[in-house]
């Protein structure tokens, strides 16, 4: 299992701030597609993604226990 962290409007959406999934051996980009289908999250493409606090790509290798954050884009003035 690995746990999700989800903020703004995310955490709106789904009335809560984190799930636990089954997505070890899965790559970022596969679990964002599991994630958009099961729970309709179309913005979750321009999110960006961390595991266990660190920034990375799509195509990186999620294991069993690590916790992914998916963070909105960041706006400012």
């Amino acid at each position: 299992m690995i746990n999700v962290l989800l903020f703004a409007q995310l955490q709106e959406d789904l009335g809560t701030d984190r799930l636990q999934v089954n997505g070890d051996g899965m790559t970022v980009e596969e679990l964002k597609k599991q994630l958009q289908k099961s729970y309709h999250l179309p913005q979750l493409q321009q999110m960006m993604t961390a595991i266990n606090e660190e920034y990375v790509n799509d195509q990186e290798m999620i294991k069993a226990g690590d916790t992914v954050a998916f963070i909105p884009p960041v706006s400012g003035g």
